[in-house]
């Protein structure tokens, strides 16, 4: 089978942005924040965005979607809280809602601004910029999804924590059908913040959050 060289270092591309620069990160965390690494990544990827002519930037913001999506959404997302409370509850009750009572102004705070940076960037990152990108490489709906999923997950080795990586695998393989269902950056931004703000509110924002431990 020949596979074209063009493929071939796009899949090399592929391997070092998603692998190659969490595991510089993991072994060195001094050299830069991981969240710092987010800005200067969007501003290539806008400027990549922007020379594609099957792209329009309007994507970003389009929420069209049908009400029974919303509600199909909501219920998973209900269901989904009430397991990860129950189980933070059962393994380790010390943790349940410790950020919003310790400290409610920085979980005010970053119930705010997770969502509208931090998880706005990453949904821009590893669903609009890669399904873009390497759909040429990842041609089967199944293997963009798990590309997008690995990576997603991969990408929080920069937190030490094996339950960060499993449970961002299981919310990449979410976003990333969801996404490719409806192309909505928008919308996968909204679930992907209010996972997020879940995980801070029930206790497992230690496994989010290097610096969390300062706050509390």
């Amino acid at each position: 089978m020949n596979i074209p060289l063009k493929n071939i270092l796009r899949f090399i591309e592929f391997i070092i942005l998603f692998f190659g620069i969490p595991l510089f990160i993991y072994f060195d965390p001094n050299i830069i924040h991981p969240s710092i690494v987010i800005l200067p990544i969007l501003v290539v990827i806008f400027l990549y965005l922007k020379r594609l002519k099957n792209f329009r930037f309007r994507e970003l913001i389009e929420l069209k979607i049908k009400k029974q999506t919303v509600l199909i959404h909501s219920l998973i997302i209900l269901v989904t809280s009430l397991i990860l409370v129950l189980a933070v509850y059962l393994f380790d009750r010390n943790n349940l809602f410790n950020l919003p009572k310790s400290n409610p102004l920085i979980y005010i705070m970053l119930c705010v601004f997770y969502p509208a940076f931090s998880a706005y960037g990453q949904e821009i990152i590893y669903r609009t910029f890669l399904f873009y990108r390497y759909q040429a490489i990842f041609k089967s709906k199944l293997s963009l999804i798990l590309a997008s999923s690995i990576a997603f997950s991969f990408m929080h080795i920069v937190y030490y924590s094996h339950i960060s990586i499993i449970l961002t695998f299981i919310l990449g393989l979410y976003l990333s059908f969801t996404y490719l269902k409806t192309r909505s950056v928008l919308l996968t931004t909204i679930i992907h913040g209010i996972f997020g703000d879940i995980i801070f509110t029930i206790g497992l924002g230690g496994y989010f959050w290097l610096d969390m431990h300062q706050w509390m």
